[in-house]
């Protein structure tokens, strides 16, 4: 059991009251349920800058869940990466692929092309990317439902922002900073060594089952 510090945030934790209680519960929520606070949604700009004004207050109890709060001021964010296994995604084969191909295209788009983020990308041009990536794994492509729900899972974690359109390959993804950090490559190479694993194990490689609900085993 971890035992609360004795430190003056502590000290103040003890005595919150109104506001102060009600935004820090808040945060919390959304950090356990999201995964990250974007400062630069209008939703959640009151709230961010709430807890970058109460930084000590939110580290103190995030530490507690064995959260370590990564803070972006430029992009107003505070995100939460899970230093434990208790809050990790448990995600298909699929699902993997396609976050695995919009890191490497988020990392493409900022450090070669020098585009500045969200870097964006249609869903034809996700399908396109996997190919590339990931061709002798074709048969584990989610087809145009499946992506709707990695996608819309993505979202909801703030790792993107999505809007299904009709054609669906229309569809524009925003990759959003929150990606790379949340899946913490130190570079291409990393990348490499990680897509390996899957590529090596193409013959034993099944295609996902429909039934499966993975968001049912959804942590962070």
């Amino acid at each position: 059991m971890t035992p609360i510090s004795n430190s003056p945030a502590s000290a103040k934790l003890l005595r919150l009251e109104g506001n102060d209680r009600e935004h820090l519960g808040e945060a919390l929520r959304r950090l356990l349920a999201h995964g990250s606070i974007l400062g630069l949604e209008p939703s959640q700009s009151e709230l961010y800058h709430w807890c970058h004004q109460n930084r000590d207050w939110v580290e103190e109890l995030a530490g507690l869940l064995d959260l370590k709060l990564h803070w972006e001021h430029s992009e107003r964010t505070v995100q939460a990466v899970p230093q434990s296994n208790a809050f990790l995604l448990h995600l298909r084969l699929d699902a993997t692929l396609v976050l695995l191909t919009l890191w490497y295209e988020f990392d493409t788009a900022i450090r070669d092309r020098g585009e500045t983020p969200p870097v964006r990308v249609t869903a034809q041009q996700l399908n396109d990317l996997l190919k590339t990536k990931f061709e002798p794994l074709r048969k584990n492509f989610p087809g145009p439902s499946r992506q709707r729900e990695i996608l819309s899972l993505a979202q909801r974690k703030n790792l993107l922002r999505f809007t299904p359109t009709e054609p669906f390959e229309d569809s524009v993804i925003e990759i959003l900073p929150t990606l790379k950090r949340i899946i913490p490559f130190q570079n291409l190479d990393d990348w490499n060594r990680n897509a390996a694993r899957y590529l090596v194990s193409t013959k034993e490689a099944t295609p996902p089952e429909d039934a499966d609900d993975e968001e049912s085993k959804e942590d962070v």
